[in-house]
């Protein structure tokens, strides 16, 4: 009986050591073995050996991706302050044995590689921005990332991780800046739209004084070449009507009658014609019988004159 404890306890306590041989290691996790407290090797991912009570496992450190975000504040030359929200993006640097080894011993805990991490972050974007201006803050997002990885990259690398990203999700400033800023972007765009107005205004006026001189030149041209036309009528209608008064006088010439009742045809034609087509005007005329007689005469000289002129 008691040699059949005994074997139980032997097997049992075999099945321990059995057991306690091996390790599983997950995806993207690498294992730091120690024997007595002293670095001996590493474990990759997958089931692994290692010494019973021996060889113990110091800790598991992941190889993937890690986060944190950070809110800190910075001081511009110009004596600013800027309130910054970024989101860190870094990881082991690689699986190497002295990457995973600096990584494991560095520091003494996660909290302490996070504070250090962070306070270098901040303590180089504070750096960058105390030699930048307030406005120009904004405009230099992508420089300020630049610049942190550029010092950080070496600093990191010794400490075995990599940085991966850093990204700037709000630059702010304090209120009466804000304030200020928004005063000054709503000015340009106010000047900006009036400028704009100015420009659409001078151009419209352009157009239409451009299009009421095209006007008044059209105008004037068919004003020129209608008074030119009317001109021209007028020319033609007093040589026919020189025509057909000189017909007429040789007519009565021939006929030994006297060319003066022409005339007087003219006149109370004349008269006829005021008659007919007057639009309310009213024509003073001398009806008396020496008034007809000058203006009789006055129509034979006129007459006599023409006919010199036609004879010469």
């Amino acid at each position: 009986m008691t040699a059949q404890i005994t074997f139980f306890i032997f097997v049992f306590i075999f099945l321990v050591i059995l057991f306690s041989s091996f390790v599983t290691v997950k995806q993207g996790t690498i294992a730091v073995i120690t024997v007595f407290g002293k670095y001996r090797r590493i474990l990759t991912p997958g089931l692994n050996f290692k010494l019973p009570f021996i060889e113990a496992i110091y800790n598991k450190i992941s190889i993937q991706n890690r986060s944190v975000e950070l809110e800190f504040q910075a001081v511009t030359f110009d004596q600013a302050n800027v309130y910054f929200k970024a989101m860190l993006l870094y990881s082991v640097l690689d699986q190497n044995e002295e990457t995973i080894k600096n990584v494991a011993f560095k520091f003494v805990d996660d909290r302490n590689l996070m504070q250090a991490l962070i306070r270098t972050v901040e303590g180089s974007i504070r750096a960058f921005v105390a030699t930048k201006r307030q406005s120009e803050v904004l405009i230099l997002r992508r420089d300020i990332v630049e610049h942190v990885k550029e010092q950080l990259d070496q600093i990191l690398e010794t400490w075995g991780y990599h940085l991966q990203d850093l990204q700037l999700n709000d630059i702010t400033f304090d209120d009466v800046i804000m304030k200020s800023m928004s005063q000054v972007v709503a000015s340009n765009n106010l000047k900006a739209a009036a400028e704009n107005e100015g420009q659409a205004l001078l151009i419209t006026k352009t157009k239409a004084a451009e299009a009421e001189g095209n006007a008044i030149k059209i105008s004037a041209e068919a004003e020129r070449q209608a008074s030119q036309l009317r001109g021209q009528g007028v020319a033609l209608f007093r040589q026919e009507v020189a025509k057909g008064m000189s017909a007429a006088a040789q007519e009565m010439e021939r006929a030994h009658m006297d060319t003066s009742v022409i005339l007087f045809t003219m006149w109370t034609e004349s008269i006829k014609h005021f008659a007919e087509n007057s639009q309310g005007n009213v024509i003073f005329l001398d009806g008396s019988t020496d008034a007809m007689q000058q203006t009789m005469k006055e129509m034979m000289s006129l007459n006599l004159l023409h006919n010199d002129k036609v004879k010469k």
